[in-house]
């Protein structure tokens, strides 16, 4: 390899010696209409034995040998202009500091330079453009559209002609001022609703979506209208990744569902957040779970004093601790945000005297309260009790140490499922809110904030995983109805608004994240299907039923319940039912009776539904008794 870089800094370098003899021998000839007096003709030799090695050893200084040919660019042609014109005003005072006449003409002086700089300028452009047409002829490079015709898609068509891996064939930009303009050689087909019929007269495999500045709506579309052509679709880095410096236009990745959502960016208030995480301590629970943890890294870009994350799974609890501490582990988080102080807590939310132990070790300021059971078939047989326990009890648990403990503000993770809920899982988290809500009548010392929000991409238990699985071995893709619809975000954005709207918080309230428009299911699997780069004949969608406690669609407010604005756009506070003031005590009792083995799923659900109202469990008749040995003790 080193023999070959030398060869070539040879070659380059004989090139421009050869260049510069042609262009001042040249010069004489124009200088004389094409035909060099003899007298001349000795003083064009003569002189040509000093004039080249001066003008070599300036573009030697100059580093001209230092670019490679197939690369060269405006910037190459700038430095060579200046490095033959300084190599002239150095021929120039050569000839100044031999006194006298030199025989050499004027003109030649001013002929040389223009005729060097085009030779060595033009030798290296011509031998760029042979280059990158022989790959494109190649057929090594994928073909490609290009959706977007400005900065960016500038920017990529510069990159992809310097490597034989993408070939831009079309430009499509929805401005009808660009359209039958070129860029870079490239012509804007048309509008981005053009793709399908640009096919059959220029085709291509590939689609780039060069649109960073755009909303998320509009890259959606794109995205649609690629994937609906049959083409493989990428995007270029987000705006804001660009402007950080993190990546530049050509770092090109495919295209994920966290794009098909068509959600705008979250707009966080960072001073706001610095001033409340900043060098205080903070607490996560359910600091393992993909929420959970998401929370962890967005709490560490402001910087706390120390991190405390509380996990109940031991394998969950040493990614997330390695993730921070190991700079070679995961994501390499620790390199990002530098080594944060963290403390990894093993320990069940569910047990009152850990709880306490911990925060009145760490003393947190802030507690965050994701730990959950958020599955709803597998809560809803065989493990209603242990719902209850985990999501409720725990909740209390943790409540009541924290007030204990002196802590500011408690923030918990709810569900868009707590509304009008059919299922356990929907109906505990509910409970839960409930539990904050009369904690925060006996206390103000610590502010309990509740935060509503519904499906996350990817988190554990969603469909996202299993529809991946079932792409890759093959199909069927399972949907459980084709009507049914959920509300989606990002996990990043589902956790940046959990810290707003914890910051915003002044006690008692419930926020509703802005979740956009539903999301029917069967559209995602489908969205899925094709992103994988396969069609729906390919890849069957199988429709198999609802299962126990899901419903067709959810809420994010219950029938009887307002909202009010906040001064965030993706943030409003509900009107929630209050409970009676009895109600801790018979709460208190009944968990007690739970933790004693009394684990019937029908009597749970009972008293579920005594509880919760607005709870209508799937296939209970509402005015079934419970036995003689399970006292209604929500009543």
């Amino acid at each position: 390899m080193q023999v070959h870089v030398r060869y070539r800094t040879a070659f380059a370098f004989a090139h421009d010696v050869v260049a510069a003899s042609v262009a001042w021998c040249a010069a004489f000839w124009l200088r004389f209409n094409l035909e060099v007096p003899d007298p001349y003709f000795s003083v064009m030799l003569m002189s040509l034995a000093w004039v080249v090695p001066l003008q070599a050893a300036v573009f030697w200084l100059f580093g001209l040998y230092r670019g490679i040919w197939r690369y060269a660019s405006v910037a190459d042609l700038q430095r060579i202009v200046f490095a033959v014109l300084v190599a002239a005003m150095a021929v120039a005072m050569v000839l100044t500091l031999q006194g006298g006449p030199t025989g050499v003409p004027r003109s030649v002086l001013i002929l040389d330079p223009l005729l060097l700089a085009m030779t060595m300028g033009s030798s290296r452009m011509l031998y760029r453009i042979w280059r990158e047409r022989r790959q494109a002829r190649s057929g090594a490079a994928r073909s490609v559209y290009v959706l977007g015709a400005g900065d960016a898609a500038a920017g990529l068509i510069k990159e992809f002609s310097r490597s034989g891996e993408w070939r831009v064939v079309a430009l499509f930009d929805d401005s009808t001022g660009r359209h039958g303009r070129s860029i870079h050689g490239i012509k804007v087909f048309g509008a981005l609703d053009s793709l399908a019929d640009a096919l059959a007269t220029v085709p291509a495999t590939h689609a780039i979506i060069a649109m960073p500045s755009a909303s998320h709506h509009d890259r959606k579309r794109a995205a649609d209208l690629a994937t609906a052509a049959g083409l493989q679709v990428f995007t270029v880095p987000s705006f804001d990744d660009l402007v950080s410096g993190k990546v530049t236009v050509s770092q090109i990745r495919a295209v994920e569902l966290d794009d098909l959502l068509g959600r705008d960016p979250v707009v966080l208030d960072g001073d706001g957040l610095k001033g409340w995480i900043a060098d205080r301590v903070v607490m996560v629970t359910g600091a393992g779970g993909s929420i959970g943890s998401e929370l962890c890294r967005q709490i560490a870009r402001f910087r706390p004093r120390l991190l405390v994350m509380v996990e109940s799974s031991e394998f969950a609890l040493y990614q997330v601790e390695q993730e921070f501490s190991d700079p070679g582990a995961g994501s390499n988080r620790a390199t990002e945000v530098g080594r944060l102080p963290v403390a990894a807590v093993a320990g069940d939310v569910r047990s009152p005297v850990r709880m306490a132990q911990v925060m009145q070790q760490y003393r947190p300021t802030v507690v965050l309260h994701a730990a959950a059971y958020k599955h709803v078939p597998l809560m809803e047989t065989g493990n209603c009790a242990e719902a209850v326990l985990n999501n409720v009890a725990g909740t209390w648990s943790v409540a009541r140490a924290a007030v204990d403990a002196g802590v500011e503000k408690f923030v918990l993770v709810s569900t868009d499922k707590a509304v009008n809920p059919t299922n356990v899982m929907g109906a505990t988290k509910r409970l839960a809110e409930i539990v904050c809500e009369r904690l925060q009548e006996t206390t103000t010392g610590t502010r309990f904030v509740m935060v509503r929000f519904g499906n996350v991409l990817g988190s554990a238990g969603s469909v996202i995983p299993r529809f991946r699985d079932q792409i890759a071995a093959g199909g069927p893709v399972t949907v459980t109805h084709p009507e049914i619809t959920r509300f989606f975000m990002s996990i990043p954005e589902a956790a940046q608004l959990v810290l707003q709207a914890g910051l915003m918080g002044k006690g008692g309230e419930i926020f509703v994240l802005d979740m956009g428009e539903p999301v029917r299911i069967a559209d995602l699997a489908r969205s899925m299907i094709r992103l994988s780069g396969f069609s729906e004949d390919e890849i069957r969608i199988v429709y198999s039923g609802l299962r126990p406690g899901e419903k067709l669609f959810e809420e994010l407010l219950a029938d009887d319940e307002q909202t009010l604005p906040t001064p965030h756009p993706k943030l409003r506070i509900a009107q929630a039912r209050q409970a009676p003031s009895d109600f801790l005590p018979r709460l208190h009792a009944w968990i007690e009776a739970l933790q004693a083995g009394r684990a019937d799923d029908a009597w749970v659900k009972h008293e579920l539904a005594a509880f919760v109202p607005e709870y209508h469990p799937q296939g209970m008749v509402a005015e079934a008794a419970p036995g003689p040995e399970h006292a209604n003790v929500a009543r």
